[in-house]
């Protein structure tokens, strides 16, 4: 590596931040998916 090539650390690499509701927006999607499934499975066998 040369000596005149930037460091950069990760927040300045990307230019910008990262915030967290990734976590929380997949947990509920999945909560949904689950129960979407579970109704089809009681309610679509009758």
């Amino acid at each position: 590596m040369s000596e005149d090539e930037p460091h950069l650390n990760k927040t300045e690499a990307r230019a910008g931040a990262t915030p967290h509701m990734t976590r929380v927006i997949l947990g509920v999607s999945l909560l949904l998916i689950v129960g979407i499934f579970a109704g089809i499975m009681l309610f679509g066998a009758m």
